[in-house]
């Protein structure tokens, strides 16, 4: 039995603007682009990275936290 709580909120800071948002992440899918509201970047996740909450944000994204592979 999985007692593990999910968090669905990550703060995503963009890299080139500093901008920070708090988002509501899907658990149904990657994300694997973020527009950023300030400055219009367009992110994508960091090579080796699953998605743009576990490269950006302050909580990697639901699968990963499960400890299952993330888009697989």
């Amino acid at each position: 039995m999985n007692n593990l709580k999910v968090e669905l909120t990550s703060t995503i800071t963009c890299p080139e603007c500093g901008y920070s948002q708090d988002e509501t992440m899907p658990t149904d899918a990657c994300q694997w682009f973020y527009d950023c509201s300030s400055c219009k970047a367009v992110l994508k996740p960091k090579p080796g990275d699953c998605c743009v909450y576990c490269s950006y944000g302050t909580v990697a994204c639901p699968p990963i936290q499960e400890g299952s592979s993330c888009c697989g």
